[in-house]
């Protein structure tokens, strides 16, 4: 059948349209993908050469800078400095050893390192880094840098290591970083891929460990185009992660060198804090070391010269030193007998110079006795039969309890390594620990401060700053994270009697200002300045019946770790207390001999801002004074290092 006309065209203009439909439909698809594949060959084209050839564009982790720790006042007392390394890649060496034996020629490489980096080439994945030497000059730097092309494998970088101005000061407060070992790692579930980094530093002890988390900041990256032999050949692109969080303390560092240095060549602890909010103005251990020297890689030779040296500079004794507290504990055993009431605060207590108790005799430092004393009194001289008669009286029970009001007995939450929580005994703990019923006789000597009681530098500070303040201050070492005010809490009231805490009070006054008192001796004669003390003596040896009937051997007689204990708490000024300061020396001797002196230098340091006047001490002490000042190792402060973020 025919078609007529008029269909034959519009079946026409129907094949026309879809035609051209179609055909736009292909030229789009077409121009699409001439485009793309224009941007891909045109665009990209260096990019996808790269992918091609050997697969030769990387991409490695960036160290981010490890966050500032600053004193009080803002200085830097853990910074940053520049740091000069070598690193190998063992897939891209081809031949390591080969490599190696190169780079031998080109610096100084220590057997150790060598030994070192072929341990980690065997034991790691040969695409990882493995760091060969670090702290290298700009010299030798430069000189690998520019031989670059004969070393496949081989970078050089510029990073960043951790730097400690004032060496030994806070060694004990802020510990130190060292490289990531497999003990690190082994302790994490998921560790941080930086922790991967050659030889990537983290903290060891102290605040850089507590804090790390903080310090660390998190990693950037970088792209790299290497050639077919593993050399770097340019940067394509560099992200920068960010830096660790800037930490600041609540020490401050002039003091903090300032105690070093007044503990001089004693085995000691000395703790200043702050009584109204617990702030750690400053804590000291000596003698101590140089942090540098770990981070650094320390020698066997001056590991050693510590390890081996008899006043133990790696312990902190500040924290990790627990102590019998000796007299210093006195002030406990008084308050618990007095809120007891089995003492009143004008009755007297006979001391003969000893305590018969059974067939056995506790004695009094004074072998004549101190005859009828009252609580001020029985401070001010340190009677110690008045304190055998009071805790036996009151019970170790209750002493106990008062104790740990006091912070004796406390682990005090500080980011500091291994802190104490000393020991305020009781009969619970004897029996659990030992199995044996507590006795009369644990708790005459626990009343003086001896026995079962132990109690740390840091504690001292603190039981010293409750008395001075009647509240429950906290110690307190990290004043801001990252730029965030860590906050004060108000301290509740002790719940102690005002009468009380003003009779201890004024009896540790005498102990500083009276004639009679034990540390007279190393009084403030300024009224602005005056101070409260207690001294303390703790033995660390037994003497016995036939000792003390022929004369008990004096301490300067002994040998140095048969001699006791020295200690000293005070706080200041009396009339408005500010600070408090703990002194223990080791093996010091006596308490007012030993211990006093320094701390009330030290408190005078503190309270002052700077050197004191000499016309707070003594006009008899003045002229020696003066000389001993100028013979203190003190580092000089330069006003604008408060500031920056490297060591070039």
């Amino acid at each position: 059948m025919r078609r007529s006309p008029k269909d034959t065209l519009e079946s026409f203009r129907n094949i026309s349209r879809r035609g051209l439909f179609l055909g736009g439909i292909q030229a789009a698809v077409v121009t699409t993908l001439g485009f793309r594949m224009r941007h891909l060959q045109v665009d990209q084209a260096d990019q996808f050469r790269l992918l091609a050839d050997e697969n030769s564009i990387k991409i490695r982790l960036l160290p981010p800078a490890r966050g500032l720790i600053l004193d009080r006042n803002g200085a830097v007392v853990a910074g940053n400095e520049q740091n000069y390394r070598i690193t190998i890649t063992p897939e891209d060496a081809g031949d390591p050893e080969m490599v190696l034996s190169r780079l031998r020629e080109l610096v100084y490489l220590a057997p150790e390192d060598l030994d070192r980096t072929r341990r980690e080439i065997e034991r790691r994945s040969p695409t990882l880094p493995i760091a060969v030497a670090d702290r290298l000059t700009w010299e030798e730097f430069s000189l690998v840098s520019v031989n670059a092309p004969a070393l496949p494998g081989v970078t050089t970088e510029v990073g960043l290591s951790r730097f400690y101005p004032q060496g030994p000061d806070f060694a004990h407060v802020l510990g130190y970083v060292g490289p990531v070992s497999d003990y690190d790692l082994a302790k994490l579930e998921n560790p941080d891929p930086l922790l991967q980094i050659p030889r990537f530093q983290i903290g060891k002890l102290g605040v850089e460990a507590k804090l790390e988390d903080d310090l660390r900041g998190t990693a950037g990256t970088l792209r790299i185009e290497v050639n077919a032999y593993g050399r770097v050949m340019r940067e394509l692109g560099r992200k920068e992660g960010d830096p660790g969080a800037t930490v600041q303390l609540t020490i401050d560092r002039k003091l903090q060198n300032y105690v070093l240095a007044r503990l001089g060549g004693e085995s000691a602890a000395a703790v200043v804090i702050d009584t109204q909010n617990g702030d750690i103005l400053a804590i000291s251990s000596a003698p101590s070391f140089d942090a540098n020297l770990f981070v650094r890689g320390i020698s066997g030779s001056d590991y050693r010269k510590l390890t081996e040296n008899d006043h133990r500079p790696l312990a902190d004794k500040s924290v990790q030193g627990a102590y019998p507290p000796g007299s210093t504990f006195k002030i406990v055993t008084s308050l618990a007998a007095l809120e007891a009431g089995v003492i009143g605060l004008n009755e007297t207590v006979y001391c003969p110079g000893f305590m018969k108790l059974g067939n056995r005799r506790f004695h009094c430092w004074k072998r004549a006795g101190h005859g009828n004393v009252h609580l001020t009194q029985s401070l001010e001289q340190s009677c110690d039969v008045y304190y055998y008669e009071i805790a036996q009286r009151v019970g170790i029970d209750k002493i106990a309890e008062m104790a740990r009001r006091f912070g004796v007995g406390t682990e005090f939450d500080l980011p500091m390594s291994a802190v104490s929580g000393g020991l305020a005994p009781d009969k619970d703990w004897k029996l659990k620990k030992y199995g044996k019923s507590w006795l009369v006789g644990d708790t005459l000597n626990s009343g003086i401060g001896q026995g079962y009681v132990l109690a740390s530098p840091l504690q001292l500070a603190v039981m010293t700053a409750r008395l001075a303040s009647g509240r429950a201050v906290t110690p307190r070492l990290i004043q801001a994270v990252g730029g965030t005010e860590v906050p004060v809490e108000v301290a509740p009231d002790l719940g102690i009697n005002p009468a009380y805490l003003a009779a201890v009070r004024k009896g540790l006054f005498d102990v500083s200002n009276s004639k009679r008192g034990t540390a007279f001796s190393s009084r403030v004669v300024d009224d602005t300045m005056l101070i409260a003390g207690k001294t303390g003596t703790s033995q660390v040896r037994n003497i016995t019946a036939a000792e003390r009937a022929r004369g008990v051997i004096s301490n300067d007689d002994l040998p140095w770790n048969r001699r006791d204990h020295a200690l000293f708490v005070c706080y200041g000024p009396y009339d408005a207390p500010r600070i408090a300061v703990a002194v223990v020396v080791e093996h010091g001797g006596g308490g007012s001999t030993a211990a006093a002196p320094i701390a009330r230098d030290i408190i005078l340091e503190a309270m002052s801002g700077g050197a004191p006047p000499l016309t707070a001490y003594p006009e008899s002490q003045r002229t020696r004074i003066e000389a001993e000042r100028k013979d203190l190792p003190l580092m000089e402060f330069n006003p604008d290092d408060s500031k920056g973020q490297t060591r070039a």
